[in-house]
């Protein structure tokens, strides 16, 4: 079931605990902060089907770089959120004003491939090597620091990719949502913790996919958030939001998610936090989050 990654244990027999500070829900909310070449590659339409060349569809994405980024990020702010960035590294190039206003806010920076018109599906080992490294490396260099976090354009991998990234020194994974704790995967190397990633508590998969209204995609974080607060009395859970700045960024959805996140912020013992002070506080609490062991996979 789970390609030999992780071993299956059920909620309810694990040790009771909580975050720091007494904390029951651990918040995420991640910004799919993307870049696009245009008439190449992969894309993400809202009109699906416009015929090249589609300065439609390209206008669309490139109004959250322009516009919604910012607007979103103010809103995160106000609400004391500082999000995950899901960061191509194009964007170094093609808007940097938007990685100044994420720094602002103390946004992390997660490794999202250089282009979302890219995909690791297909490529060689060596290739899909070369390419995790090259992002890790150029936000090393425009941030000071090197990404701990990966999230994989289209959420798509090669069956080297688990590994790869703990060989890259990535230590945690936004791509799965297999549970809603923290759990670590085993790799040929160093453990990967998977962080809980909505495929559902997602702008683009939800509102654009599955065409929902604005309303109601944010009574699907409410009602998450609510049910989740609820079954953390006993142990420490995740939620996580996926939100995509040419997605979210847009007036009419923006209202509506942030009114979602408002509700969350009033329930007691939530935590936003981000992806880094999660894997940390699994890292320090060993007796809640057991490690996988690395010897147990063989490719």
């Amino acid at each position: 079931m789970s390609a030999g990654r992780w071993t299956y244990d059920a909620l309810p027999g694990r040790p009771v605990g909580t975050w720091p500070n007494g904390a029951r829900l651990a918040v995420v909310v991640c910004v799919g902060i993307e870049s696009y070449r245009f008439g190449d590659g992969l894309t993400e339409d809202v009109l699906p089907g416009t015929p090249q060349p589609d300065l439609v569809n390209t206008a669309w994405r490139d109004y959250g770089n322009r516009v919604g980024a910012f607007r979103l990020f103010d809103r995160l702010h106000a609400l004391g959120i500082r999000p995950a960035v899901l960061l191509n590294t194009d964007v170094y190039e093609d808007a940097p004003a938007v990685l100044e206003a994420a720094r602002s806010i103390g946004a992390e920076v997660v490794g999202h491939g250089r282009s979302n018109s890219d995909t690791l599906a297909g490529r060689s080992e060596a290739d899909e090597r070369a390419y995790l490294a090259a992002v890790a490396d150029r936000i090393e260099r425009e941030e000071g620091v090197r990404p701990g976090g990966w999230s994989s354009p289209w959420l798509a991998h090669t069956a080297s990719t688990i590994d790869l990234l703990a060989d890259a020194g990535y230590r945690y994974l936004l791509d799965l949502r297999l549970d809603d704790q923290p759990v670590w995967l085993r790799t040929t190397g160093a453990p990967l913790l998977a962080i809980p990633y909505a495929a559902e508590l997602n702008d683009s998969s939800t509102m654009i996919g599955r065409q929902a209204s604005a309303e109601e995609f944010a009574r699907m974080v409410v009602d998450e958030a609510a049910e989740l607060h609820d079954a953390a009395a006993a142990r420490p859970l995740v939620l996580s939001v996926v939100l995509h700045s040419f997605i979210s960024g847009a007036p009419f959805r923006l209202r509506q998610v942030a009114r979602a996140l408002e509700s969350v912020a009033a329930l007691p013992g939530v935590w936003f936090a981000t992806p880094a002070e999660i894997h940390d506080a699994v890292v320090a609490s060993p007796g809640l989050f057991p490690s996988a062991s690395a010897a147990e996979v063989t490719r």
